[in-house]
């Protein structure tokens, strides 16, 4: 087994463990350990939330979570030899949950507390609690499905540099700047509130809270991509913008779907991550790396039998024909296949709850056929105890049964 270190006592909050991790991008964050080009050492991670949600049948704490202290991440670690301009190149041996912690969770967000992609459909807080047994994951709050997981980190990344920090921040107070007043907002702008530092103290402290970007969306460097295909025996090509690249990893994930479109759309979990770390040298320019790339893992679930739902850019509230618009058309798929699905006794909030956390495969299937975009949404037929495929003389079976679990 890797060497641990950055060690997880599930018991404490990040800012109480022996080596503290933190919730912020921000080049000044020290780093809590060094590895060298070659290395291989296993972190470990607190779920996203660092421990606000419970293993029961009450949605009161998704309701509840506060969002200033998310994501809470493992890091930063120092590669020695890194400089900006640089590429770390991360593999991705192993993850998976700790020992004796072999459970996950999954959340609708409500309206005002974060949202998701389908918050005008599903404006309230429900939560559904997973089971691991081996690859497979269950739920007593989602009857009649079983998958296997595609187990990854939905969050990676290096440290930005100073000026890329401040152009984010420019960027994003932009954006939040057009419609101040929108709920949930258009993005989470810089906030010391429930911030996690690391090592970092004093003075220092106080300003770095106030400059530090949160962790919620992708970024150049990586960050919060949720690609639930980076797993284990993954290949990552990150830049380096700071000495030492400071990476950082959290929000690990059992399994999800494309788009993660609860928000809180995969099953989330605390566990860890086995790495090995290289360096290519002056790599961004040489291959003209923007943003990260990776190469994906030769192991993954196999499945043959899908039932695909398209959907097209027109706005299912007004009727107006959109210009090849693949969000509408992908929200538009993902709504007809909730639909469907109800069909098979399963509630609305369930179905929703399955796209975000079943391996489903979501794409662009066109985008230049004017006006419409078609976007699919891919389901595979294995992952529930019966049959969802159409047919000319059955009606369709109940598949599913019960309800997730709501807030009070």
């Amino acid at each position: 087994m890797p060497e641990t270190l950055f060690k997880i006592d599930l018991t404490k909050p990040m800012e109480e463990q022996d080596l503290p991790g933190h919730n912020r991008w921000h080049p000044d964050i020290p780093a809590v350990v060094s590895v060298n080009p070659g290395d291989v050492f296993r972190i470990e991670c607190r779920d996203w939330t660092d421990g606000q949600v419970a293993d029961n049948d009450s949605a009161n704490d998704i309701r509840d979570v506060r969002l200033e202290r998310v994501h809470v991440l493992s890091g930063p670690i120092n590669i020695n030899g890194a400089q900006p301009g640089d590429l770390l190149v991360v593999d991705l041996l192993d993850v998976g949950p700790l020992d004796h912690d072999e459970w996950g969770f999954t959340g609708i967000f409500a309206r005002e507390n974060g949202g998701g992609f389908l918050v005008d459909h599903f404006p309230d807080a429900h939560k559904a609690i997973w089971d691991f047994q081996g690859l497979y994951a269950t739920s007593r709050h989602v009857p009649g499905v079983r998958y296997p997981g595609i187990i990854h980190p939905g969050l990676i990344g290096c440290a930005p540099s100073a000026e890329l920090l401040a152009e984010w921040n420019r960027r994003e107070q932009a954006l939040f700047d057009t419609d101040p007043e929108r709920v949930p907002p258009l993005c989470a702008l810089p906030n010391p509130e429930l911030a996690c530092l690391g090592l970092l103290e004093g003075a220092e402290w106080d300003r770095v809270a106030r400059e530090g970007a949160r962790t919620v969306p992708p970024r150049e460097h990586g960050g919060n991509c949720d690609i639930k295909d980076l797993s284990r025996g993954s290949k990552l090509y990150l830049p380096v913008y700071v000495d030492g690249g400071k990476l950082s990893v959290g929000d690990l994930h059992f399994s999800q779907g494309d788009g993660e479109i609860t928000f809180c759309g995969a099953i989330e979990m605390a566990g860890f991550v086995d790495f090995h770390v290289d360096l290519i040298k002056d790599g961004i320019a040489k291959y003209g790396i923007v943003n990260p790339v990776f190469r994906p893992s030769p192991v993954a679930p196999t499945f043959s039998d899908y039932l695909v739902f398209q959907g097209i850019s027109v706005d299912e509230h007004t009727g107006e024909q959109l210009y090849l618009d693949a969000h509408v058309a992908y929200r538009r798929a993902c709504l007809n296949a909730i639909e469907y699905l109800t069909k098979f006794g399963f509630t609305r909030e369930q179905a929703y709850i399955i796209l975000g956390t079943a391996p489903v495969e979501g794409r662009i299937s066109g985008i230049v056929d004017t006006p419409n975009a078609c976007c699919t949404i891919y389901i595979p037929n294995e992952i529930f105890e019966g049959s969802i495929m159409p047919s000319a003389t059955d009606a369709p079976a109940s598949i599913g049964s019960g309800q997730i679990a709501t807030a009070s």
